[in-house]
């Protein structure tokens, strides 16, 4: 989508690389962009202003349950593990200090009333895994009852953010549900930020 003005934005000359549940990508390319599509999954990007190093997770749980833990191990589906890898991946990338990292959350949406509130227990479990690192989050889009489509450029940290219409967050519902069931049965805004 091209601003107002006609000219390009760097989403729209990008190369653009979807992050899907339980994957994390970093990149210093001022050609890419990372999308994702969330439900009730939270999504970190976080980027290294000094060395312009930025990158994206997306994870669907905020812990794996009692049996999963010894099946599964640590899988970036879960919070933890996606939050340490990401921020690993961008301080090796990147200038290695913390005090550089600038870092958005989103998602956690409740997108099925009929189901236990999935995003409420990721956006609590992100902001106390941020603080009790000693992170801050410099800017969210979290909550609400909708889907959302994420755009997120790693060199520049500007974000674009879509609300989904109601067919697409069913079907990312059932997407989850199927996923949270594969589990249960083993065991706002910034001005760097845009909706559109």
């Amino acid at each position: 989508m091209a601003r107002a003005d006609n000219l390009p934005t760097e989403f729209d000359r990008a190369i653009i690389t979807t992050v899907h549940q339980g994957e994390c990508h970093v990149s210093n390319q001022y050609d890419v962009v990372f999308s994702t599509v969330l439900g009730s999954c939270i999504s970190a990007c976080i980027r290294d202003k000094k060395a312009k190093v930025g990158g994206m997770n997306h994870f669907l749980l905020a812990e794996q349950s009692g049996s999963a833990k010894d099946r599964y191990g640590a899988s970036a589906r879960y919070g933890a593990y996606a939050m340490e890898e990401l921020i690993n991946k961008v301080l090796k990338k990147g200038s290695g200090d913390k005090n550089n990292l600038e870092i958005k959350v989103f998602g956690g949406g409740k997108i099925n009333s009929s189901l236990a509130d999935v995003g409420a227990k990721n956006i609590e479990f992100v902001h106390k895994f941020l603080t009790d690192e000693g992170y801050k989050i410099t800017s969210e889009d979290m909550g609400g009852n909708f889907a959302r489509r994420v755009l997120y450029n790693p060199t520049s940290g500007r974000v674009r953010i879509k609300r989904l219409d109601s067919e697409i967050g069913q079907n990312i519902v059932r997407e989850e549900i199927v996923i949270a069931g594969a589990q249960n049965k083993s065991k706002l805004h910034d001005d760097d930020i845009e909706l559109f």
